[in-house]
């Protein structure tokens, strides 16, 4: 168990870092230069508010213990969210540069998703045990 919660707590680590820094950019900040890359994409400011404040729930949602819906709620919010931002910078012409760290990000999220559920398992299989 103290294995697979340490592998969780590291990869959750990464993603809460990750999506935080990003709505921080966009939204709290209105960082320009952050600005500037997304003018390409075409989408109005309003757009990235929402979502800045969207992972920020979503952070908040992962972070609460219990709640297992919302946190699954949560991630595939964050799967949309890398999905549809590597989709959007392939589409519009973006060098393979500037979107391949996405599918970093996007492994990230899924061994921190992979182990989220192993941590269930774990509990679950715990909780089973104790009763008995």
């Amino acid at each position: 168990m103290k294995k697979v919660n340490i592998i969780y707590w590291i990869f959750t680590g990464l993603l809460l870092a990750l999506m935080l820094f990003s709505a921080a950019g966009t939204f709290l900040i209105h960082d320009p230069e952050t600005a500037a890359k997304m003018a390409p994409l075409g989408y109005p400011a309003y757009v990235m508010q929402m979502l800045a404040v969207a992972k920020i729930l979503g952070a908040i949602a992962l972070l609460v213990p219990g709640f297992p819906r919302l946190k699954e709620w949560a991630y595939a919010g964050f799967t949309f969210d890398l999905l549809g931002a590597t989709i959007s910078m392939i589409v519009t012409g973006f060098a393979v540069k500037d979107y391949a760290p996405m599918f970093i990000f996007l492994a990230i999220l899924v061994v921190s998703y992979i182990y989220f559920h192993k941590r269930l398992k774990l509990k679950a299989t715990a909780t089973k045990d104790s009763a008995v």
